[in-house]
Protein backbone atom coordinates (compact mmCIF):
# COMPACT_ATOMS: atom_id res chain seq x y z
CA UNK A 1 0.00 0.00 0.00
CA UNK A 2 2.92 2.14 0.85
CA UNK A 3 3.49 2.51 -3.24
CA UNK A 4 0.23 4.35 -3.87
CA UNK A 5 1.96 7.39 -1.58
CA UNK A 6 5.08 7.63 -3.07
CA UNK A 7 4.46 9.05 -5.90
CA UNK A 8 2.82 12.67 -6.84
CA UNK A 9 0.06 12.04 -8.29
CA UNK A 10 -3.51 13.87 -7.93
CA UNK A 11 -5.19 10.31 -7.71
CA UNK A 12 -3.06 10.15 -4.20
CA UNK A 13 -5.45 13.03 -2.47
CA UNK A 14 -8.54 10.45 -3.45
CA UNK A 15 -6.43 8.06 -1.62
CA UNK A 16 -5.77 10.17 1.11
CA UNK A 17 -9.69 11.21 1.95
CA UNK A 18 -10.25 7.59 1.72
CA UNK A 19 -7.31 7.09 4.50
CA UNK A 20 -8.79 9.57 6.68
CA UNK A 21 -12.33 8.02 6.88
CA UNK A 22 -10.83 4.96 7.62
CA UNK A 23 -8.33 5.65 9.98
CA UNK A 24 -11.29 7.38 12.06
CA UNK A 25 -14.23 5.24 11.07
CA UNK A 26 -15.29 4.96 14.50
CA UNK A 27 -16.54 8.18 14.50
CA UNK A 28 -19.37 7.27 12.73
CA UNK A 29 -20.54 5.53 15.46
CA UNK A 30 -19.19 7.88 17.78
CA UNK A 31 -18.75 11.67 16.78
CA UNK A 32 -16.01 13.56 18.50
CA UNK A 33 -15.69 15.80 20.83
CA UNK A 34 -15.14 18.79 21.40
CA UNK A 35 -12.62 19.40 23.82
CA UNK A 36 -11.93 22.80 25.71
CA UNK A 37 -10.31 23.53 28.80
CA UNK A 38 -10.71 26.54 30.65
CA UNK A 39 -8.01 29.62 30.41
CA UNK A 40 -5.86 27.80 28.10
CA UNK A 41 -6.20 30.40 24.97
CA UNK A 42 -8.39 31.69 22.78
CA UNK A 43 -9.51 28.99 20.57
CA UNK A 44 -11.11 26.81 23.11
CA UNK A 45 -14.03 29.47 23.76
CA UNK A 46 -14.37 29.78 20.26
CA UNK A 47 -14.88 26.56 19.64
CA UNK A 48 -17.14 25.93 22.03
CA UNK A 49 -18.98 28.71 20.73
CA UNK A 50 -19.04 27.93 17.25
CA UNK A 51 -19.12 23.74 17.80
CA UNK A 52 -21.01 22.94 21.01
CA UNK A 53 -24.29 22.68 19.85
CA UNK A 54 -23.79 21.96 16.18
CA UNK A 55 -25.64 17.78 15.33
CA UNK A 56 -23.15 15.04 15.78
CA UNK A 57 -22.54 13.96 12.02
CA UNK A 58 -21.40 17.94 11.21
CA UNK A 59 -18.98 17.37 13.78
CA UNK A 60 -17.85 13.90 11.92
CA UNK A 61 -17.25 16.07 8.84
CA UNK A 62 -15.28 19.07 10.40
CA UNK A 63 -12.64 16.85 12.67
CA UNK A 64 -12.17 15.16 9.41
CA UNK A 65 -11.66 18.24 7.44
CA UNK A 66 -9.42 19.49 9.39
CA UNK A 67 -7.20 16.71 9.76
CA UNK A 68 -7.18 15.99 5.97
CA UNK A 69 -6.47 19.52 5.14
CA UNK A 70 -3.32 19.84 7.37
CA UNK A 71 -2.35 16.77 6.01
CA UNK A 72 -2.14 18.28 2.80
CA UNK A 73 -0.70 21.49 4.06
CA UNK A 74 2.15 19.64 5.78
CA UNK A 75 2.98 18.04 2.67
CA UNK A 76 2.21 20.79 0.59
CA UNK A 77 5.37 22.86 2.73
CA UNK A 78 7.60 19.91 2.75
CA UNK A 79 7.46 18.96 -0.44
CA UNK A 80 7.77 22.26 -2.07
CA UNK A 81 10.80 23.41 0.62
CA UNK A 82 12.03 19.85 -1.29
CA UNK A 83 12.96 18.53 2.08
CA UNK A 84 12.84 14.72 0.18
CA UNK A 85 14.41 13.93 -2.64
CA UNK A 86 11.35 12.83 -4.79
CA UNK A 87 7.89 14.28 -3.91
CA UNK A 88 5.24 11.99 -2.68
CA UNK A 89 2.60 11.98 -0.21
CA UNK A 90 3.86 10.28 2.79
CA UNK A 91 3.99 12.99 4.67
CA UNK A 92 0.21 13.53 4.34
CA UNK A 93 0.11 10.09 4.90
CA UNK A 94 1.71 8.99 8.10
CA UNK A 95 0.08 12.70 9.58
CA UNK A 96 -3.47 10.70 9.11
CA UNK A 97 -2.30 7.26 10.34
CA UNK A 98 -0.87 8.60 13.20
CA UNK A 99 -3.55 10.97 13.74
CA UNK A 100 -5.48 7.74 14.92
CA UNK A 101 -2.59 6.26 17.41
CA UNK A 102 -4.59 7.96 20.97
CA UNK A 103 -8.54 8.03 20.97
CA UNK A 104 -7.69 11.55 22.46
CA UNK A 105 -6.52 12.74 18.93
CA UNK A 106 -9.76 12.05 17.48
CA UNK A 107 -11.53 15.14 18.98
CA UNK A 108 -11.67 18.76 17.87
CA UNK A 109 -10.07 20.48 20.41
CA UNK A 110 -7.62 23.91 20.53
CA UNK A 111 -4.53 22.00 19.98
CA UNK A 112 -5.70 20.41 17.00
CA UNK A 113 -6.52 23.87 15.60
CA UNK A 114 -2.92 25.09 16.86
CA UNK A 115 -0.95 22.27 14.79
CA UNK A 116 -2.14 24.73 11.87
CA UNK A 117 -0.08 27.71 13.08
CA UNK A 118 2.50 25.06 13.78
CA UNK A 119 2.90 24.30 10.16
CA UNK A 120 2.91 28.11 9.41
CA UNK A 121 5.60 29.23 11.33
CA UNK A 122 7.75 26.24 10.62
CA UNK A 123 7.32 27.07 6.72
CA UNK A 124 8.06 30.78 7.81
CA UNK A 125 11.73 29.77 9.85
CA UNK A 126 12.74 27.37 7.25
CA UNK A 127 12.48 30.03 4.65
CA UNK A 128 14.78 32.86 6.90
CA UNK A 129 17.93 30.94 5.01
CA UNK A 130 17.66 32.73 1.29
CA UNK A 131 16.77 36.16 2.45
CA UNK A 132 19.68 38.56 2.40
CA UNK A 133 17.40 41.32 4.92
CA UNK A 134 14.89 39.03 6.99
CA UNK A 135 13.60 41.23 9.57
CA UNK A 136 10.25 42.01 8.22
CA UNK A 137 10.16 38.17 8.36
CA UNK A 138 11.36 37.91 11.63
CA UNK A 139 8.86 40.14 12.89
CA UNK A 140 6.23 38.67 11.02
CA UNK A 141 7.40 35.58 12.56
CA UNK A 142 7.56 36.80 16.22
CA UNK A 143 3.89 38.28 16.08
CA UNK A 144 2.85 35.26 14.36
CA UNK A 145 4.04 33.09 17.43
CA UNK A 146 2.63 35.58 19.70
CA UNK A 147 -0.61 34.95 18.17
CA UNK A 148 -0.69 31.22 18.52
CA UNK A 149 0.12 31.39 21.99
CA UNK A 150 -2.41 33.47 22.59
CA UNK A 151 -4.48 31.26 21.07
CA UNK A 152 -3.41 28.11 23.01
CA UNK A 153 -1.45 28.55 26.18
CA UNK A 154 0.86 25.21 25.44
CA UNK A 155 2.48 26.79 22.11
CA UNK A 156 4.68 28.98 24.57
CA UNK A 157 6.90 26.26 23.70
CA UNK A 158 7.39 28.21 20.35
CA UNK A 159 9.17 30.80 21.76
CA UNK A 160 12.10 28.77 22.33
CA UNK A 161 11.65 26.64 19.21
CA UNK A 162 11.97 30.23 17.02
CA UNK A 163 14.88 31.45 18.81
CA UNK A 164 16.73 28.00 18.65
CA UNK A 165 15.92 28.04 14.85
CA UNK A 166 17.02 31.41 14.14
CA UNK A 167 20.14 30.05 15.83
CA UNK A 168 20.27 26.94 13.39
CA UNK A 169 18.95 28.93 9.82
CA UNK A 170 20.89 32.36 10.73
CA UNK A 171 24.36 33.73 11.21
CA UNK A 172 24.59 35.02 14.41
CA UNK A 173 23.04 38.84 14.82
CA UNK A 174 22.01 40.28 17.41
CA UNK A 175 19.51 42.79 15.62
CA UNK A 176 17.45 39.50 13.89
CA UNK A 177 17.10 38.47 17.90
CA UNK A 178 16.02 41.64 18.64
CA UNK A 179 13.69 42.02 16.07
CA UNK A 180 11.82 38.76 16.58
CA UNK A 181 11.67 39.38 20.31
CA UNK A 182 9.89 42.62 19.83
CA UNK A 183 7.12 40.43 17.08
CA UNK A 184 6.50 37.95 20.17
CA UNK A 185 6.05 41.25 22.91
CA UNK A 186 4.06 42.97 20.64
CA UNK A 187 0.64 41.25 20.80
CA UNK A 188 1.35 41.14 24.46
CA UNK A 189 1.79 44.54 24.52
CA UNK A 190 -1.12 46.12 22.54
CA UNK A 191 -3.32 43.57 24.95
CA UNK A 192 -2.08 44.99 28.22
CA UNK A 193 -2.41 48.24 26.99
CA UNK A 194 -6.02 47.73 26.29
CA UNK A 195 -6.71 46.20 29.81
CA UNK A 196 -5.00 48.44 31.74
CA UNK A 197 -6.84 51.22 29.78
CA UNK A 198 -9.96 49.80 30.48
CA UNK A 199 -9.48 48.45 33.87
CA UNK A 200 -9.14 45.29 33.48
CA UNK A 201 -5.64 44.69 34.60
CA UNK A 202 -6.11 41.64 36.90
CA UNK A 203 -7.33 39.62 33.68
CA UNK A 204 -4.04 39.55 31.55
CA UNK A 205 -2.43 36.86 33.94
CA UNK A 206 -5.95 34.74 31.97
CA UNK A 207 -3.76 35.50 29.08
CA UNK A 208 -0.77 33.83 30.26
CA UNK A 209 1.03 30.06 30.33
CA UNK A 210 0.47 28.55 33.59
CA UNK A 211 3.05 25.80 34.11
CA UNK A 212 2.70 22.34 36.52
CA UNK A 213 4.55 19.10 36.31
CA UNK A 214 2.43 16.25 35.66
CA UNK A 215 1.60 12.93 34.03
CA UNK A 216 -0.57 13.31 30.73
CA UNK A 217 -1.24 9.63 30.94
CA UNK A 218 -2.38 7.80 34.11
CA UNK A 219 -2.82 4.23 33.27
CA UNK A 220 -1.24 2.86 29.99
CA UNK A 221 -3.55 0.39 28.68
CA UNK A 222 -2.54 -1.82 26.18
CA UNK A 223 -3.67 0.86 22.93
CA UNK A 224 -1.86 3.44 24.07
CA UNK A 225 1.62 1.47 24.90
CA UNK A 226 1.16 -0.33 21.77
CA UNK A 227 0.51 3.46 20.11
CA UNK A 228 3.49 4.55 21.89
CA UNK A 229 5.69 1.64 20.81
CA UNK A 230 4.89 1.93 17.17
CA UNK A 231 5.39 5.58 16.90
CA UNK A 232 8.83 5.05 18.41
CA UNK A 233 9.52 2.33 16.19
CA UNK A 234 8.55 4.73 13.53
CA UNK A 235 9.97 7.79 14.71
CA UNK A 236 13.77 5.64 14.86
CA UNK A 237 13.80 4.60 11.71
CA UNK A 238 12.36 7.80 9.54
CA UNK A 239 15.20 9.18 11.88
CA UNK A 240 17.62 6.50 10.55
CA UNK A 241 16.78 6.90 6.70
CA UNK A 242 17.02 10.69 7.32
CA UNK A 243 20.55 11.05 8.61
CA UNK A 244 21.80 8.00 6.00
CA UNK A 245 20.66 10.58 3.07
CA UNK A 246 21.53 13.50 4.20
CA UNK A 247 24.74 13.98 2.67
CA UNK A 248 22.60 13.95 -0.58
CA UNK A 249 20.83 17.35 0.84
CA UNK A 250 22.14 20.58 0.05
CA UNK A 251 22.91 22.54 3.49
CA UNK A 252 19.12 24.30 3.60
CA UNK A 253 17.83 21.23 3.80
CA UNK A 254 19.89 20.02 6.32
CA UNK A 255 19.06 22.80 8.26
CA UNK A 256 15.17 22.57 8.02
CA UNK A 257 15.70 19.63 8.51
CA UNK A 258 17.26 20.64 12.12
CA UNK A 259 14.26 22.93 12.80
CA UNK A 260 12.33 19.92 12.73
CA UNK A 261 14.59 18.15 14.67
CA UNK A 262 14.02 21.01 17.04
CA UNK A 263 10.46 20.70 16.61
CA UNK A 264 9.87 17.27 17.57
CA UNK A 265 12.21 17.28 20.62
CA UNK A 266 10.76 20.34 22.43
CA UNK A 267 7.05 19.69 21.12
CA UNK A 268 7.45 16.35 23.11
CA UNK A 269 7.50 17.57 27.05
CA UNK A 270 4.45 20.27 26.31
CA UNK A 271 2.15 17.66 27.84
CA UNK A 272 3.84 17.37 30.95
CA UNK A 273 4.51 21.06 32.07
CA UNK A 274 1.55 23.29 31.25
CA UNK A 275 -1.74 23.02 33.32
CA UNK A 276 -4.41 21.13 32.39
CA UNK A 277 -2.79 19.59 29.30
CA UNK A 278 -3.10 15.67 28.81
CA UNK A 279 -2.70 13.43 25.84
CA UNK A 280 -4.80 15.24 23.77
CA UNK A 281 -2.16 18.18 24.06
CA UNK A 282 0.54 15.89 22.69
CA UNK A 283 -1.51 16.19 19.40
CA UNK A 284 1.38 18.96 18.52
CA UNK A 285 3.86 16.10 18.37
CA UNK A 286 1.96 15.00 15.23
CA UNK A 287 3.54 17.70 12.71
CA UNK A 288 7.31 16.80 13.80
CA UNK A 289 6.45 13.07 13.95
CA UNK A 290 4.85 12.76 10.45
CA UNK A 291 7.50 14.69 8.82
CA UNK A 292 10.68 12.32 9.98
CA UNK A 293 8.41 9.01 9.71
CA UNK A 294 7.75 10.15 6.46
CA UNK A 295 11.69 9.31 5.79
CA UNK A 296 10.97 5.39 6.43
CA UNK A 297 8.07 5.28 3.83
CA UNK A 298 9.44 7.75 0.78
CA UNK A 299 13.70 6.55 1.05
CA UNK A 300 13.97 2.36 0.86
CA UNK A 301 14.23 1.35 -2.30
CA UNK A 302 13.04 -2.13 -1.26
CA UNK A 303 9.31 -1.60 0.50
CA UNK A 304 10.08 -4.09 2.97
CA UNK A 305 10.41 -2.13 5.93
CA UNK A 306 7.66 0.69 4.85
CA UNK A 307 5.73 -2.06 4.51
CA UNK A 308 5.78 -3.88 7.71
CA UNK A 309 5.93 -0.44 9.03
CA UNK A 310 2.49 0.27 7.40
CA UNK A 311 0.71 -3.24 8.49
CA UNK A 312 2.10 -2.56 11.59
CA UNK A 313 0.35 1.13 12.17
CA UNK A 314 -3.01 -0.87 9.92
CA UNK A 315 -3.24 -3.40 12.73
CA UNK A 316 -3.53 -1.15 15.70
CA UNK A 317 -5.46 1.32 13.73
CA UNK A 318 -8.26 -1.45 13.17
CA UNK A 319 -7.24 -2.49 17.28
CA UNK A 320 -8.41 1.10 17.78
CA UNK A 321 -11.61 1.41 15.90
CA UNK A 322 -12.63 -2.05 17.30
CA UNK A 323 -12.45 -1.12 20.92
CA UNK A 324 -13.50 2.10 19.95
CA UNK A 325 -16.60 0.91 18.56
CA UNK A 326 -17.39 -1.53 21.39
CA UNK A 327 -17.32 0.84 23.58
Amino acid sequence: MVFFFRDKSIVNIFFLLLLTFAVHFHLFYAAPLVLTVSNDGLISPILQKLLSNLPATILVFIYLFLLFIQALKLNATLNNLKMFQQQNYTVAMSYILFSGFFAQWSNISAALVANFFVIWIFSLLAKLYNLSSPKSWLFNIGILTAITILGYHPTSILVGITIFAVMIVRPFKIAEWFILLIGILMPFYFLGSYLFLFDQWHLFVNFLPSFQFHLPIRNINLSIGLAISILFVCLLFGIFYNQANSSRNVIQIRKNWGVMMLLLLLMLPVSFVFRGTNLNTAILCLVPSAAFAANAYSYPKRLIIPNILFWLTVALLVYNNWILIKN
